[in-house]
């Protein structure tokens, strides 16, 4: 169990790491939305391979996964609505539009953007009894853009360091817990259960990709950002035929 935490709270720690590249290296938002859309190509990558094709696999009628993927991406729809209208709408900006927000609802977004990620990680350590490396992996890439962007943003719209930095240890800290929850909560669920969370997760993920990572990619990446985005899937699938 403590392992599914870890590993939880590894791939979440780039969240830490992108925060201090921030605030230590100017970076411009060109930049910024390249590596956003290298970050969505990963975790297209990571939907398409390491959660749908796995649950396929353990339920080959394929209605667990079907309504799952439709299930995740309702909810994530659905909270994502919320928090928007709570002033969380911004979180991803990069020129500062958070100082018109709620700084709950910016942190409870970020929380709502990493939670299903994080509980397919304790899930498939439970399923193969080590935890999956392409996956990890993915995670761990995408979610170093997202706070290299939401940090610029951040300390645009004028939020001071140390705020900054609790906030994403924090969210690393709930990151490594819902992996610990995925681990915890599924141990004897049939395979049709273990393919509707992981399809529910790659909905979530999906649907957060469209909504909030990939439009702040191409408004600041320009069109680069679709050569961005297949240089981020390519790199993914080489880990996860490596694997």
């Amino acid at each position: 169990m403590l392992a599914a935490f870890g590993w939880g709270l590894f791939a979440a720690s780039s969240l830490v790491i992108g925060a201090l590249i921030a605030l230590r290296v100017p970076i411009g938002s060109r930049t910024i939305g390249l590596v956003l859309g290298f970050g969505a190509g990963v975790l297209i990558s990571a939907v398409a391979f390491d959660l749908v094709e796995e649950a396929v696999g353990l339920e080959p009628a394929g209605w667990a996964a079907a309504i799952g993927i439709f299930a995740g991406c309702g909810t994530f729809f659905g909270g994502d609505w919320l928090i928007d209208r709570m002033g969380g709408q911004h979180r991803k900006d990069m020129n500062g539009a958070q100082e018109e927000g709620s700084p709950l609802a910016i942190v409870l977004g970020t929380v709502l953007d990493g939670i299903p990620e994080s509980m397919v990680i304790g899930l498939t350590i439970y399923e193969g009894g080590k935890v999956g490396a392409a996956y990890l992996t993915a995670v761990f890439i995408s979610n170093l853009p997202e706070s290299l962007a939401s940090t610029a943003g951040l300390v645009a719209s004028g939020w001071k360091t140390m705020r900054i930095l609790v906030m994403w240890t924090a969210i690393a800290l709930i990151s490594g817990i819902a992996s610990l929850a995925g681990y915890g909560l599924f141990q004897h669920s049939s395979p049709d259960t273990v393919a509707f969370v992981l399809a529910f997760a790659a909905g979530a993920i999906l649907t957060m990709l469209a909504d909030t990572m990939m439009p702040e990619a191409y408004e600041n990446g320009g069109r680069l950002t679709g050569v961005a985005t297949t240089l981020g899937f390519v790199v993914a699938f080489a880990i996860h035929t490596l694997e």
